[in-house]
């Protein structure tokens, strides 16, 4: 049974990755670039909804709402071209980790740019 987990794990990697590539394929629409790149982005990021040091439900989000993202975004998606993209990204992830700094660097950026906002509206609903 650890052994089925494992491989799904390792398959939805492959497949996050796989979305990631069809992101910059010009022949995706744009539309599904968008909803791509969210779920690229909310399944890269080191933070989540709900943190994963809570019991069960840390894990819970990353459990469904990934899976759940990449299946709607494969309803978008050309079907060669994500094929041809999850070839790509088989044969990246055998070589290797990927790594993309240019990426996590503009993760970063928004987590940020929302952290300054919340704390921003926090703070002007304590001063009204």
């Amino acid at each position: 049974m650890i052994a089925t987990w494992k491989a799904w794990a390792r398959r939805l990697k492959t497949n996050t990755f796989a979305l990631y590539l069809a992101c910059k394929d010009p022949r995706t629409p744009w539309y599904a670039k968008v909803f791509a790149g969210l779920v690229v982005a909310y399944a890269f990021s080191p933070i989540d909804l709900v943190p994963d040091f809570i019991p069960v439900l840390g894990y819970l989000d990353d459990l469904i709402l990934v899976p759940v993202g990449l299946a709607l975004a494969l309803r978008m998606i050309p079907p060669d071209v994500f094929a041809e993209c999850q070839t790509q990204a088989e044969a990246r992830m055998s070589s290797g980790k990927p790594v993309n700094r240019a990426a996590a660097l503009v993760i970063i950026i928004i987590w940020l740019l929302l952290a300054v906002g919340a704390i921003s509206l926090v703070a002007r609903a304590l001063h009204a």
